[in-house]
């Protein structure tokens, strides 16, 4: 493959496959980290939701029903870290880590041990979601430009993209203009004033983690169910840290995180472009560099706005209700 071999248009289409990963989970740690709790954890929801979603879909052959059984596990695991953190007052840090690494070790030995398979399931096969075709898109799949972009940009996702990209303006007017929204925001800016005003901040933290296990196994599935068609070990590749940085990236905030999500699915997008291409002057490049392209520009990201973001000041902090 050369340089002009690269199209700007698969390049788009593969950026808008790559997001959803990211959306979900970093939409579910925002309501976590909004809330005051931070969400080290996503890396091991979406392992575990992924592997727990191929697993069952694989048995009953419905992809749906692979999807609820992520979303148990994944709120379940959610539900754990909430114990420890806003019950406990534990340390939300090791918390997050200690389920991130349990999931990734866990779900290996479970895939072997049902499967015999190298730590992964069987291809799904029919049991996957597949592609959603847009009425019409035959009448203009000729037509140059306008074919492309009905068909293959907008059009012939699975649904589970469709719901990504809507959620981003669901939850912002979720936080920002509904009562649960300012609540949640006040319990991760100041807890003892929400707490004077009568909110209860251990059950809006509790709410808060049970909606970000939801929408974190939805990113489980993505990658099980539909990118990919099977669970492999460690198949979500960082994407919890990726989300994760991609808050930072928008302030935590809904509508630029979601830009931080598309900014790490194009580079995604590209790095897999990248393989195989001779470029000029430079020539081709090792694969192992290629790989190291999103999680190089999350550095570069970091080091540059983590001095500018400014954090839920509660963050991170357990909640001790004044006498």
């Amino acid at each position: 493959m050369t340089f002009e071999d690269l199209h700007l248009g698969s390049i788009l289409v593969s950026t808008v496959r790559n997001a959803p990963v990211l959306i979900f989970a970093a939409m579910a740690g925002l309501f976590a980290e909004r809330s005051g709790v931070i969400d080290i954890g996503l890396e091991g929801k979406i392992l575990a939701s992924a592997f727990v979603s191929a697993a069952v879909a694989f048995v009953t052959k419905n992809p749906w029903l692979g999807i609820l059984a992520g979303m148990g596990v994944s709120v379940a695991l959610a539900l754990l870290q909430g114990f420890v953190a806003i019950t406990q007052k534990g340390n939300q840090l090791v918390g997050g880590i200690a389920i991130n690494i349990a999931m990734s070790g866990l779900t290996f030995v479970v895939a072997q041990y049902f499967f015999q398979q190298g730590g992964r399931t069987p291809d799904l096969g029919e049991a996957r979601l597949f592609d959603v075709v847009l009425p019409g898109s035959a009448a203009v799949a000729d037509i140059p430009f306008l074919g492309w972009f009905y068909t293959r940009l907008i059009g012939g996702h699975s649904v589970l993209v469709y719901v990504a990209f809507l959620l981003v303006p669901l939850v912002h007017w979720f936080l920002y203009h509904s009562r649960f929204g300012l609540r949640l925001r006040a319990c991760g800016e100041n807890p003892h004033a929400a707490d004077a005003a009568g909110v209860s901040v251990e059950r809006t933290r509790y709410s808060a983690m049970l909606i970000a296990g939801v929408l974190c196994s939805f990113s489980g599935a993505y990658l099980a169910i539909v990118q990919s068609g099977f669970f492999l070990r460690d198949m979500s590749a960082g994407a919890g840290y990726l989300a994760l940085t991609a808050m930072v990236f928008g302030n935590w905030r809904p509508v630029y995180t979601f830009l931080g999500c598309l900014m790490f699915g194009f580079f995604g997008a590209v790095q897999i472009q990248l393989e195989g291409v001779d470029l000029p002057v430079i020539g081709r490049i090792p694969g192992a560099l290629i790989q190291m392209v999103p999680y190089l520009v999350t550095v570069i990201v970091l080091a540059g706005l983590m001095a500018k973001s400014v954090a839920p000041k509660a963050i991170g902090i357990p909640f001790v209700k004044s006498r």
